[in-house]
């Protein structure tokens, strides 16, 4: 190795990087100076995250060879622009506005920005718009439209029109709820202070040995004649290539499944691969050695022998009755879950006034968090093997790995890093169980693993893709008389999850109209692609993709505008979902009264826009979601006084980036008010499971509402304990005095409070809340590439009392943006382009509209914390169909397999001009839907 010294002016100070010039990028030689608020996310200049100033331009540093870099140049860094207690506009502005949640992307953002303001210091929402879509600035939560609203700001700042105190958020008197209080980690995140877990990496002790997996990637089924690690363990720097015959447990991944129809039991997944490759990302090993690039060199050398299987890539081809079983204990459909509501339907169908059928494809979606998936282990002073990682189910993950590795789950020890986002994939404990096995090799030095970019896509879990044909009726009046759908849900080889993902689509199909009649089937089936997991909206979005769809056939067939044909069939007073029960604080004429004066303007605006090359449309769908898990769920925080009258709040409310610290202290605050604190008196300790009570999952729209619960419990019973019989509070010192104890445990338990989806007949209410919304998309189709670009969009939602302001507002903007990605481009079928950010479809700026109009209606709930309900999953449930829909009100083209891309679009232009209508065949699903109904009712569970 040729070494080189560098002299650089790095933030106006003369350093000296010492580097292989060859090998070293600019981003590597800056972290390792300690600057680690340059991150890497992509690492192939994709995402932006890594921006610096380079001579004055703006430049992604992760593909910047140092050999490229001339000697005394200028380079500037986030840490360079300000600090926390000086702060450049745009970090002040990047707090105040919302443009921080996971906060990855914020250095490389707000370096990219001043690069822009400081050769435009008056620039326009569209040239700051195309400034980061030429600079590849990609945010996956934001939406893009709180950083545009940051730097407008920021720029009226530097040019003197506004003071920082006037972009800085003001409280008003003592309220925190209901506030856009920024969230206590933004300033960290906006000086490049925050260390996510590859920083971490470099701030390990000298003795902490690197991992690299190993991923064969020859096929994507297939069993495993021989594993040859010698030439790997033979290399320089070489520790130990653990394997499947090194783990001491079960070797699985557990994430138990309990539906009573299901053969499989959650134990099918191994951690390590040993005798079958089940999919393209499957690990066979994982090297440890005394630095990352020699980990990945020998990671090179691992031989792995195989025979090659038949590989079934979607769930068509694995139910087709040739097929072999991919898992030998069931047939690759291994769950049925029916929805059985007052007469058949196809007898009601048969006799109503008008019908229409279709069938429907929900793609593979990727999750796209611009970090991807690193994390540190090591074992603590108490004996404990801890994994520092991106959990986003403290919990759960703790027992899905305890018993594949063979330790006490109470010795396992799980923290959450600071987190990059993951939108769902890190509820998956597969990766930071192979850190567990490491740890169990090797119990005398730490460990890091950072996983490149393309390990991390064909590694991490997707969402689950889903077949579905359907009939939707209607008598002559336009109202719903029945509904038949059936639905394959394609899960990959492992059951992750499925019983959730089954109750959400069987749940949400035809929600949240009135439809009297309905039979319905969802099946699941093993496929080997990549395996499902949870991501935000995770089944509803299935199930809108085709409810929401069909409805416009619906309406269009009887000639009815699609708006004034929901309205008129959506649910009443004493009216009942599919599931046979009333919806609960339904607000939903209120919601399509708001919208209505905004469908008809957005209609004439559109038809007046049309051009004959560009069309313009508008699309609605209406969406929801259920808040918490249904019977069974459970919360635990613990508030604690403290001797300098301050109070901390322990919980593992796991923050990937939506919000859970400002969720915290906005709980805490509000259910502390009779103490009078003010908001810097609440300290948080959060997400270490060795230090806080076990909150659950941060999924499902359930923390806030079971954490908040939780804390009313706690603060009720910490305030009655320094309650003197007077009525004013104890203190510390008088607490202690008085020998009563300062910290007190809060629970919330949701058992007893819903009815389970019966497995018979889907009747049930499993949960205590919802939210509920309406969307409408704009957008403009040239009809002569077939391109389509969502150029506005509108919600109306309610999620009760809004908790924090930007935190909403954060996750409808973030939401959204997946909805319209998902609607038009992202798609991770392609195994090849599937393997970065721009081949699995990651929207950039400009292919995600600046008029986002979000409209809140708050009604609080009778249950729910403080009148709140859920949030997140509302903002991703069916606003990809508003752009199908729209797609269709542009140009007469409806797009039943998702994405819609311009090459769908163009056919479907192309054979309407034919007079033809490209409407997929009905789908095979496996056997017949009243079969299988007639079945489940001779044998029921």
């Amino acid at each position: 190795m040729s070494l080189r010294k560098t002299t650089v002016f790095l933030n106006g100070v003369k350093r000296n990087i010492i580097c292989d010039p060859e090998k070293d990028t600019l981003a590597t030689a800056i972290r390792r100076m300690g600057l680690t608020g340059t991150k890497v996310g992509c690492g192939v200049g994709q995402c932006g995250s890594c921006s610096i100033i380079l001579n004055g331009e703006i430049v992604r540093s992760c593909t910047r060879r140092m050999k490229n870099i001339a000697e005394n140049s200028q380079i500037e860094t986030i840490e360079g622009i300000g600090t926390a207690s000086n702060l450049h506009p745009l970090q002040q502005a990047f707090m105040t506005y919302g443009s921080v949640q996971c906060g990855f992307c914020s250095p490389g953002f707000i370096m990219s920005a001043k690069a822009l303001l400081d050769q435009n210091v008056n620039p326009t929402r569209e040239e700051v718009r195309a400034w980061f879509q030429k600079h590849r600035n990609v945010c996956r939560c934001t939406g893009y439209k709180p950083i545009v609203d940051a730097v407008m700001a920021a720029a009226k700042v530097l040019r003197g029109e506004a003071i920082m105190e006037d972009i800085a958020f003001k409280m008003e008197g003592n309220q925190v709820y209901g506030t856009a209080l920024p969230r206590p980690t933004a300033l960290a995140k906006v000086t490049g202070l925050c260390d996510y877990g590859d920083d971490l990496k470099y701030k390990m002790p000298e003795d902490t040995l690197h991992l690299a997996i190993v991923q064969p990637r020859v096929s994507s089924h297939a069993k495993i004649l021989n594993i040859d690690t010698a030439q790997a363990e033979a290399m320089t720097g070489v520790v130990k290539v653990v394997t499947a015959k090194d783990i001491k447990g079960l070797n699985r991944v557990i994430v138990p499944l309990d539906h009573p129809r299901s053969i499989m039991k959650g134990l099918e997944r191994p951690l390590l691969a040993d005798k079958k490759i089940f999919r393209y990302g499957d690990v066979v090993a994982v090297v440890v050695a005394e630095t990352e690039e020699q980990a990945r060199e020998a990671a090179k050398m691992v031989k792995v022998e195989i025979e090659p299987l038949p590989e079934y890539m979607n769930v068509l081809d694995a139910v087709a009755p040739d097929a072999i079983r991919i898992h030998e204990e069931t047939p690759n459909t291994y769950l049925k879950q029916p929805v059985l509501k007052g007469a058949l339907a196809s007898d009601v169908i048969d006799e109503s006034f008008c019908a229409v059928e279709g069938s429907f494809y929900s793609s593979r979606e990727a999750h796209l968090s611009v970090e991807g998936d690193t994390m540190q282990g090591y074992w603590d002073e108490d004996g404990n093997l801890v994994i520092q990682c991106k959990s986003q189910a403290i919990g759960f993950n703790r027992l899905g790995i305890a018993y594949g590795i063979g330790i006490d789950p109470e010795k396992l020890r799980i923290i959450e890093n600071p987190t990059g986002a993951s939108f769902g994939w890190a509820a998956s404990p597969g990766s930071f169980a192979l850190m567990g096995a490491c740890l169990m090799e090797i119990k005398d030095r730490p460990l890091t693993l950072t996983m490149s970019y393309e390990e991390h896509m064909h590694f991490s879990g997707k969402r689950a893709p889903a077949y579905s044909n359907a009939r939707l009726a209607c008598d002559e009046k336009g109202k719903l008389t029945a509904l038949e759908f059936d639905v394959a849900m394609d899960r990959g080889p492992y059951t992750e999850y499925s019983g959730h993902i089954m109750e959400k689509v069987m749940r949400f199909m035809g929600w949240p109209y009135n439809i009297p009649n309905v039979t319905g089937l969802g099946r699941i089936a093993f496929t080997n692609h990549c395996f499902a997991t949870a991501y935000r909206g995770f089944g509803c979005l299935q199930a809108y993709t085709t409810s929401e769809a069909i409805m416009d056939m619906l309406a269009e067939k009887m000639g009815m505008d699609p708006f004034e044909f929901r309205y008129q069939n959506i649910a009443r007073d004493g009216q009942t979902n599919i599931n046979g029960y009333p919806f609960k604080e339904y607000p939903m004429e209120e919601i399509m009264d708001t919208l209505r004066p905004i469908y008809q303007g957005a209609l004439a605006k559109a038809k007046a826009e049309s051009t004959d090359t560009v069309k313009r449309g508008v699309g609605i769908a209406m969406g929801g979601f259920n808040v918490t898990l249904g019977p069974g769920d459970h919360a635990e925080v613990a508030l604690e006084l403290n001797p300098d009258g301050t109070i901390t709040h322990y919980n593992t409310w796991e923050d990937q980036g939506q919000g859970g610290d400002i969720g915290t202290l906005s709980v805490t605050h509000e259910a502390l008010k009779p103490l009078g604190l003010t908001a810097d008196q609440i300290r948080l300790c959060m997400n270490d499971s060795h230090r806080c009570p076990d909150t659950g999952i941060a999924a499902g729209s359930r923390s806030h509402f079971m954490a908040g619960y939780a804390t009313i419990d706690a603060a009720n019973k910490l305030m009655n304990a320094m309650r003197k019989p007077e009525g004013t509070f104890r203190t510390y010192s008088e607490m202690a005095a008085e020998d009563i104890p300062t910290k007190y445990l809060g629970v919330y338990d949701t058992t007893g409070t819903g009815t389970p989806l019966d497995p018979n007949t889907g009747v049930g209410d499993p949960t205590q809340a919802y939210m509920y919304g309406a969307f409408l998309a704009e957008v403009e189709v040239n009809v002569e590439t077939g391109k389509a670009m969502c150029v506005g969009m509108t919600s109306v939602g309610d999620v009760g009392k809004i908790g924090n302001i930007l935190a909403v507002e954060g996750q409808a903007y973030g939401g959204l943006s997946h909805s319209i990605s998902f609607a038009l481009k992202t798609n991770y079928d392609d195994l090849k382009k599937g393997s970065t950010m721009a081949g699995a479809g990651i929207p950039y700026c400009q292919e995600i509209p600046d008029k986002f109009d979000n409209i809140f209606l708050e009604n609080p709930r009778k249950v729910g914390p403080f009148g709140s309900s859920g949030c997140s999953e509302l903002y991703q449930s069916s606003g990809h169909v508003a752009v199908i829909n729209a797609i269709y009100n542009a140009v007469g083209v409806r797009i039943y397999e998702l994405p819609a891309t311009p090459e769908k679009i163009k056919a479907g232009l192309e054979a309407k001009a034919r007079g033809e209508d490209l409407k997929p065949k009905k789908y095979f699903l496996g056997s017949d839907l009243y079969d299988e109904i007639e079945e489940i009712n001779t044998n029921p569970v």
